[in-house]
């Protein structure tokens, strides 16, 4: 348990900021799972609209920091590729 001042002030804006970070992630995967599931109906033009609305949320994510710039990139990469591939 946080004994000084600053300790105990630094636990509240610990637990404020994984408030945030849990809903960013939380919206970054409401997105993802929206792309998974209309590239699983087989259905392009909705999991292309899905993906061009995921994209910035999922690099809005890496930029708070909720993950690696690295991580968010592969992932949209990822999504493309398999949106794109749904035509053949």
């Amino acid at each position: 348990m946080a004994n000084t001042t600053s300790a105990k002030k630094a636990t509240r804006k610990i637990a404020r900021r994984t408030e945030v970070n849990k809903a960013r992630r939380s919206r970054m995967r409401t997105f993802l799972r929206k792309v998974e599931e209309a590239i699983a109906s087989g259905d392009k033009s909705a999991a292309a609209d899905a993906l061009k609305a995921a994209q910035p949320e999922i690099m809005r994510a890496a930029q708070k920091g909720i993950v690696h710039k690295n991580t968010a990139s592969r992932k949209v990469s990822r999504l493309a590729h398999r949106v794109g591939a749904l035509a053949s």
